[in-house]
């Protein structure tokens, strides 16, 4: 169980750097640099742990296949995208998230190939790749993979700023720091 895990953390069996490896998300784990903490230490993770969020049922496709595609260029389109991951596999759906009311770009998209180990191989060989003069980052869709995955915008997420205070860890750019063992 969850809880026996966060008991157990310290313990380097059942540690990891990222929050993935665990097939679960924890709000609270991941407002932690290790992972251990026991109280929230900002509001944002106080609110992710209360929130009540349901994947969106109206996304379709393999969870498993998909990539989350971060930091894009405001120029890049569904076709650039698609056109630069396809080098790796046959990909099924491509999608630049815009805005619902100017239309614009946020800076991020989606990618589902057909097979998920091509989309594997894109999470290891597409992260840091340049775009549309934009250095991408590339995670493992996880709002339909992670159970109890919560979206940045209510509090969770892996991001974050440091300026805000309010980073998040056990994605790729900011994995877990192993724990450090007192005694």
């Amino acid at each position: 169980s969850r809880a026996d895990l966060r008991k157990e953390r310290g313990d380097s069996r059942f540690w990891a750097p990222l929050a993935c490896d665990w097939g679960f998300y924890e709000p609270l784990m991941s407002g932690s640099i290790d992972g251990t903490d026991e109280m929230p230490h900002d509001r944002a993770v106080a609110r992710a742990m209360q929130a009540k969020y349901k994947p969106n049922e109206q996304v379709k496709g393999d969870p498993k296949a998909t990539v989350f595609v971060a930091r894009l260029s405001p120029n890049t389109t569904n076709d650039t995208l698609k056109a630069a991951f396809s080098r790796l596999g046959r990909v099924v759906r491509c999608r630049v998230v815009r805005d619902i009311v100017t239309g614009r770009a946020k800076g991020y998209g989606f990618v589902e190939f057909k097979r998920s180990e091509d989309a594997k191989e894109a999470y290891y060989e597409c992260h840091k790749m340049v775009l549309d003069d934009s250095v991408l980052l590339v995670e493992r869709e996880s709002e339909r993979a992670l159970p109890g995955w919560v979206p940045r915008r209510l509090g969770g997420g892996f991001g974050g700023k440091k300026e805000s205070g309010q980073l998040r860890f056990g994605g790729r750019d900011r994995p877990f720091r192993k724990p450090i063992v007192l005694g």
